[in-house]
């Protein structure tokens, strides 16, 4: 198989062709992702039997997780929308700060709601949201969306207990509290730069299409549906929404609250599995915002199946980007960028931030950028002594969260739910996720400025 500098030069070329095909030619990015993933294996030299497999399991990692994250959090988000409680939650926001304020609203509900939970549960379960609230006030939705994702994206590049950020407080020997405090610190600022500012700068100039299916789907036919006195209570729309948060919490903290092994430990792994946690709010959302607020069986169940149809899309996309994530890592591109940012010389901090950087580009994965530099980097910098290894946890973080690009699941999400095109993606997702790495690394470096390492 081709090696070194030619397959770092193969995968670039691969991206820029997908780029310019997708933008600038308008070709289906389903099939454009596959045929460019492809290509890319048989230019690496990987033998041809092993191609399709490799695609294939790719593609399956990532929708295992997104497909029924995705499926589970748009049927919670419709019971919320059919019911008024996606309303009632908006109308309280809008009350409590004002709809000249609704972006930094939603940046303060996200980061809060993130922190215990992934990106994507996040995001399909605040997203119904986000929709309500730009129609009802009339702000443009990026304005309010963009907000929303960047909250989302700090906690889940910067903060435990997010799995990746728990992996590199390990390897690094860090103290969790010391740096939960230390990621609030730098977390609060970079979300607020990146969120509601960049937000206001980026969405006048940014113009969407009138309709938008996502939207459509999940508020166009229950809204105006309940009158105004007879929306479901805030506290029981809240509980609803927070459930599969305060599951997933349980499931984080499940060794500290029960000793692994047992069977009480495993039952809370089991609840705080996302898609248990998701699944089970979804049921009781059937309840609470359904049978509660007088819709019948045959209703839920037309609720729940007609909402699904614009999530096709969405998961085959995402499920491509999958598969050329499952293409880069199989014919060695990981690896050599690895490889190539051990050459340099950098400091414990900047190394850390330099090899996640180059794994999230080249592998489209947070995750897997953050847990996989923080295993490079975490020999060499306790065998320098680095005296603030909760830094390197954020500077790691930071690295992971740069320059979501077609390899990133989460591109496609935002894309689709948002209905911008290739280009729109590029001039706000990619860019809002470029700041969050750049400005959280500022501060950090700030900070180990100010604590002398």
């Amino acid at each position: 198989m081709v090696t070194g500098t030619l397959l770092l030069l193969y995968a670039a070329i691969a991206i820029c062709a997908l780029i310019v095909l997708i933008a600038r030619y308008r070709l289906n990015p389903f099939i454009t992702l596959t045929l460019v993933s492809l290509g890319l294996a048989l230019a690496a030299g990987m033998p041809a039997g092993e191609i399709v497999a490799a695609y294939e399991q790719g593609v399956g990692r990532t929708l295992g997780h997104i497909a029924l994250i995705v499926a589970l959090g748009t049927m919670l988000g419709k019971m919320m929308a059919e019911s008024g409680g996606a309303e009632r939650i908006a109308r309280t926001l809008i009350a409590w700060f004002g709809p000249g304020n609704v972006h930094w609203a939603m940046m303060l509900v996200a980061f809060g709601i993130g922190l215990p939970i992934f990106f994507e549960v996040g995001f399909v379960l605040l997203v119904p949201i986000v929709f309500n609230v730009a129609r009802r006030t009339g702000v443009p939705l990026l304005l309010v969306g963009l907000p929303m994702v960047a909250g989302l994206s700090v906690v889940h590049g910067l903060v435990p207990p997010h799995p990746a950020a728990m992996l590199a407080v390990k390897e690094y020997q860090a103290d969790v509290g010391q740096t939960v405090f230390y990621a609030l610190l730098v977390g609060l600022p970079t979300a607020a730069l990146a969120g509601p500012v960049f937000a206001r700068f980026v969405a006048p100039r940014v113009r969407l299409p009138a309709h938008n299916p996502m939207e459509a789907a999940l508020l166009d036919a229950g809204h105006g549906r309940v009158p105004d006195e007879q929306l479901p209570g805030f506290g029981i729309t809240v509980a609803t929404l927070l459930l599969p948060v305060g599951l997933m919490l349980l499931g984080g903290w499940a060794d500290v609250l029960a000793t692994p092994g047992t069977q009480a430990n495993e039952w809370l792994r089991f609840l705080g599995n996302s898609v248990v946690a998701l699944l089970l709010a979804t049921l009781l959302s059937f309840v609470t915002l359904g049978l509660m607020r007088g819709f019948n069986r045959e209703q839920i169940l037309k609720f729940s199946q007609e909402c699904l149809a614009p999530t096709a899309a969405i998961t085959l996309l995402v499920g491509a980007g999958g598969g050329l994530n499952g293409i880069l890592v199989k014919t060695g591109v990981a690896a050599e960028i690895t490889a190539l940012s051990q050459r340099f010389e950098l400091s414990p901090l900047l190394m850390g931030w330099t090899v996640a950087a180059l794994m999230r580009i080249a592998t489209g994965s947070a995750t897997v950028a953050m847990s996989t530099a923080a295993g490079i980097v975490a020999p060499i910098a306790l065998a320098a002594g680095y005296p603030h290894p909760e830094l390197l946890v954020l500077a790691t973080g930071a690295g992971s969260l740069i320059l979501s690009h077609v390899n990133d699941g989460g591109f496609w999400l935002i894309k689709e739910y948002f209905n911008m095109s290739v280009a729109q993606t590029f001039k706000t997702w990619t860019v809002l996720e470029t700041l969050v790495s750049l400005v959280a690394l500022a501060l950090t470096a700030l900070l180990a400025t100010v604590l002398g390492a």
